[in-house]
């Protein structure tokens, strides 16, 4: 990685209205927590600086609407993504089904390259509740069949809001560092044929 230049990380969180993603989003940036509920306006993101595993990166959190009427803005938002975080809440069982949706709309519209290797963090939020719906087994288990990661924590109480942040983090920056490493080598293949091209006019 360069020196003197953090890479700059995209994280997208999507999942259904209501489920809490500004929520968690704001606790882990800004460490504070309202119980006043506003619904997302389209996107909405932060940015912050952490260290992972040595390297300081920038992380551009996106926070995105989870009604149909805003799904449209998904394909711009969604391209250049280097980890995306599928929340739900563990209290409502229909946000849990809802997330093959959300995944599949992700892959669709966001195009990474390698579909099957893309980075997936599964955030059940809410743990705080005792009217739980989905059971930590299940998500789990779910997790398992598709190949992503599975963390919980509440955003109210402030419970494991860290780790899942910090391990897209982590999942993003190999993605990122894979990636840049690929275009790099492409661009100087490409860049090299007009370098050694030679003036044959004879004017």
């Amino acid at each position: 990685m360069n020196a003197g230049k953090s890479p700059v990380l995209k994280i997208i969180l999507i999942g259904n209205s209501g489920v809490g993603k500004s929520s968690f989003m704001n606790r882990y940036v800004t460490h504070h927590f309202t119980n006043a509920y506003r619904a997302t306006i389209g996107t909405d993101f932060f940015s912050k600086t952490v260290n992972i595993d040595g390297d300081f990166v920038i992380l551009q959190i996106w926070d995105t609407a989870g009604t149909e009427r805003f799904q449209s803005l998904g394909t711009p938002l969604y391209r250049g993504a280097h980890c995306c975080m599928l929340v739900f809440d563990v209290t409502s069982r229909d946000s849990f089904s809802a997330l093959e949706g959300w995944r599949n709309e992700f892959l669709i519209q966001g195009e990474p390259q390698e579909p099957s290797e893309f980075p997936f963090i599964v955030l059940g939020n809410k743990t705080d509740l005792s009217n739980r719906e989905v059971s930590r087994r299940q998500a789990m288990q779910w997790c398992e069949d598709i190949g992503a990661e599975y963390l919980e924590g509440s955003a109210k109480q402030d419970l494991d809001v860290e780790k899942p942040f910090l391990r897209a983090a982590q999942r993003g920056l190999q993605q990122y560092k894979k990636h840049t490493l690929e275009n790099t080598g492409h661009f100087q293949i490409t860049c090299k044929q007009p370098r050694e091209t030679r003036n044959t006019c004879e004017c």
